[in-house]
């Protein structure tokens, strides 16, 4: 069952455990910068925190309160529960399919704390803190899940994370579905702690803008609706993230645990920590372009959402791709034009859509053969229409 060494991604082991210490760092690179005056993507951070400024026993004790929390609500009744892909052994998992409800009891509990008095606007000075801790918890449960995997049965293992290095199958994931009865923690993790976590995180830099400027810039509130607005469809849309690659392919270890509980949050967020630190004005006229710009319903987005019109498949093969570097571009474009920062998000996301559409055309490959090879022939643009 061991991965061939000549197949493994991400520049094998040595790349594996560069991106466990580039990653955080990136990470924490941006949070800094973002609050600093000059506010530069590639420079070097205004300073370098000490244990003190990232450790912090009530930040730990918030997140996994956060995750105890998301994981309650995991287990509400269904509104609906679905069968993923067929596995190895022929058998199919079922999936709860509740994230909208547990979305809608979260803003229900947030909105009940907040009129109680609850300090959500003190959540941006524990950004640092809170990261660190997520960062740790990620480490520890991908830990958690390694050892996991070295009992689990043949059939369970993912197809590319049980090469036999340790740190590779650390980081990509030795189990594909690991599960504690019904529990699936990589369908847990994939779109409820993180992405719930940004736009809370979101809401609460909106409301410190509030207190420092007296009302919100509108600049804030389109970033805060364009994000929302994206994770309420991908929550509601939530049986569609079976047929993903993360599901039906990747092994759930460091590479996704550490992007679902932390870079999601803290990193997607950098456009609502840049308004708040460095305030731009916007005017009514081009936040209607950007609305119109973030509104485009010609083209699928990568939560399933189908808004394509016939014939978009056959220009690219892989127009929801598009769709989402569209939306990244409206997200940025209300932080202005005069700094880079705000456009880390529309640089890292195209970086990640052209890695994975490369590892999405090796798939079909193997899958479709001589069929998927008539149709690159037929469709030759991968996401850009006569550029790529």
């Amino acid at each position: 069952m061991a991965s061939p060494q000549g197949s493994l991604e991400f520049g094998g082991p040595l790349g594996a455990a560069a991106l466990m210490l580039v990653l955080p760092a990136t990470m924490f690179h941006l949070l800094l910068v973002a609050r600093s005056g000059p506010a530069r993507l590639l420079g070097p951070p205004p300073y370098l925190p000490g244990p003190e400024a990232l450790w912090s026993p009530r930040a730990l004790q918030l997140v996994l309160a956060w995750l105890g929390l998301q994981a309650a609500l995991y287990l509400l009744p269904a509104r609906k529960v679905a069968e993923g892909q067929e596995l190895k052994n022929k058998s199919r998992l079922r999936y709860p399919i509740n994230g909208f409800q547990a979305l809608v009891v979260t803003t229900l509990l947030v909105g009940l704390g907040v009129s109680a008095g609850l300090p959500l606007d003190a959540l941006p000075e524990m950004l640092l803190p809170l990261a660190f801790a997520a960062t740790l918890t990620a480490f520890v449960f991908s830990l958690l899940l390694y050892l996991k995997a070295l009992v689990a049965p043949a059939s369970a293992l993912a197809p590319g994370g049980n090469s036999g290095n340790p740190i590779y199958d650390f980081f990509l994931g030795r189990e594909l579905n690991p599960r504690i009865s019904s529990f699936d923690f990589k369908y847990f993790c994939e779109l409820r702690p993180g992405l719930m976590a940004w736009v809370l995180i979101n809401l609460a830099l909106l409301l410190k803008e509030a207190e420092l400027r007296g009302s919100p810039s509108l600049a804030m509130w389109l970033v805060n609706g364009f994000q929302l607005l994206y994770v309420a469809d991908a929550l509601w849309h939530e049986e569609a993230v079976l047929t993903t690659m993360d599901i039906t392919h990747d092994g759930f270890g460091f590479m996704l645990a550490f992007g679902d509980l932390a870079w999601v949050p803290f990193t997607y967020s950098l456009q609502a920590q840049f308004l708040l630190y460095h305030p731009q004005p916007l005017g009514l006229p081009m936040a209607s372009v950007i609305c119109l710009i973030n509104d485009l319903e010609t083209i699928p987005t990568a939560t399933g959402r189908q808004l394509l019109v016939s014939g978009w498949w056959g220009m690219v093969r892989h127009p929801n791709y598009l769709g989402d570097l569209i939306m990244a571009l409206a997200w940025s474009l209300p932080c202005g034009v005069s700094h880079l920062l705000p456009y880390f998000y529309l640089f890292y996301f195209t970086a990640l859509l052209v890695h994975r559409e490369a590892r999405d055309e090796q798939q079909c490959l193997q899958k479709y053969g001589l069929a998927w090879r008539e149709y690159c022939k037929r469709v030759p643009y991968r996401i850009l229409p006569y550029v790529y």
